[in-house]
């Protein structure tokens, strides 16, 4: 099976330094890795709302490299540093990057993460248009 590594140019350095992909293009899917809201230049924002933006900002970046969007996602993990304190507001982003119909969704409350200062981790599956049938 041919695998198809995607690093937007933004994430590269970050990348080569964490030693992983952010993004692997196989068998008419994408499965990308979990990425925090941190901003380009990798500090950690304050704001809950700002760390949701770039989580799915960054998501576009990486499907972007494979000619995709946000419609292309079909699964959507989140994991929650506070998931009911926030849980609205990650909500209200989540519907003005994704529309109807939208990815398969699980949203998991956990006591941290790995980036200090995340409050959230995305996770995601997309198709390649016709792969999903």
């Amino acid at each position: 099976m041919t695998k198809r590594v995607l690093i937007p140019p933004a994430l590269r350095a970050a990348c080569a330094q964490a030693g992983m992909s952010p993004g692997i293009q196989s068998g008419g899917f994408v499965f990308l890795t979990g990425v925090t809201g941190s901003a380009p230049d990798g500090a950690m924002p304050t704001e809950d709302v700002a760390q949701f933006k770039a989580c799915f900002d960054k998501i576009a970046s990486v499907l972007s490299e494979a000619d995709m969007g946000l419609d292309n996602l079909v699964e959507m993990t989140s994991y929650h540093v506070g998931l009911r304190a926030h849980f609205d507001d990650f909500d209200t982003v989540r519907r003005m990057y994704l529309s109807d119909p939208y990815p398969a969704w699980t949203a998991v409350e956990v006591a941290g993460l790995r980036r200090i200062g995340a409050v959230v981790e995305i996770r995601a599956v997309a198709a390649l248009p016709g792969a999903a049938g």
